[in-house]
């Protein structure tokens, strides 16, 4: 049988007693966490000695208390434990902010005959007011272009047509401009006779009534706005 030596048992009655000693006095005084740090664990579940250090055994290894749960786990003592909580438990990635809802470009067509009279550039009162809402509806909108594109019927000669196309996308301009709209994002110009929307469907050269009606909707101002809401 092996003998004991009274100095190695005198160190086994002084070191344990000093272990446990230290997770009492902790329990005791109500230490419940280091500080508010979610990730620093309570110290109850390590035996400390009388200096507040995690006490150790003769391995090395940190002494756990009964009250220690894997989730208690402490880099310093537990390192792969300690690890792994602190992954389970951290937030959630916040999901990335939404990007700006970019609008694609929006073509608005008026009729020119709704913004002026038939072979004028001048804008009616009706057409005042169509601008108007128009203007108004894009105040939401940071836009970076605005295109007024006018168009004519096919009566006329070409040139004719495309001056007085012009003419008419000008005078939308100067009126979206007096309702605050900066010149420099301003586009205008002006198509003539070309795209036509009535197509082939108006029979005739000559200019009576019939066909001027019938013509009506190749007639027109497209606004186009591209820009971002």
């Amino acid at each position: 049988m092996k003998k004991i030596s009274a100095k190695n048992t005198l160190i086994g009655m002084v070191l344990i007693p000093a272990m446990f000693s230290g997770a009492v006095l902790a329990h005791a005084a109500g230490i419940d966490q280091y500080d508010q740090d979610r990730s620093v664990k309570k110290p109850e579940a390590y035996g400390v000695d009388d200096r507040g250090v995690v006490a150790r055994n003769t391995t090395g290894l940190c002494w756990h208390t009964g009250y220690w749960t894997p989730a208690m786990a402490i880099p310093e003592c537990d390192p792969d434990l300690a690890k792994k909580t602190e992954v389970a438990a951290a937030p959630a990635a916040a999901a990335p902010a939404a990007a700006a809802a970019t609008t694609a470009p929006e073509k608005i067509t008026f009729s020119a005959d709704a913004l002026f009279d038939f072979d004028r550039a001048t804008l009616k009162p009706n057409g005042i007011q169509a601008l108007n809402e128009f203007v108004s509806a894009i105040q939401g909108i940071k836009y970076d272009l605005i295109i007024a594109v006018g168009y004519a019927d096919r009566i006329g000669s070409d040139d004719y047509n495309k001056k007085l196309s012009v003419r008419r996308a000008e005078s939308v301009k100067a009126h979206l401009v007096s309702r605050g709209i900066e010149p420099s994002r301003v586009f205008v110009d002006g198509k003539g006779e070309a795209n036509p929307v009535t197509g082939n469907s108006c029979v005739g050269e000559k200019k009576t009534k019939a066909l001027i009606d019938c013509l009506a909707p190749d007639r027109r101002v497209e606004i186009e706005v591209a820009g971002t809401k």
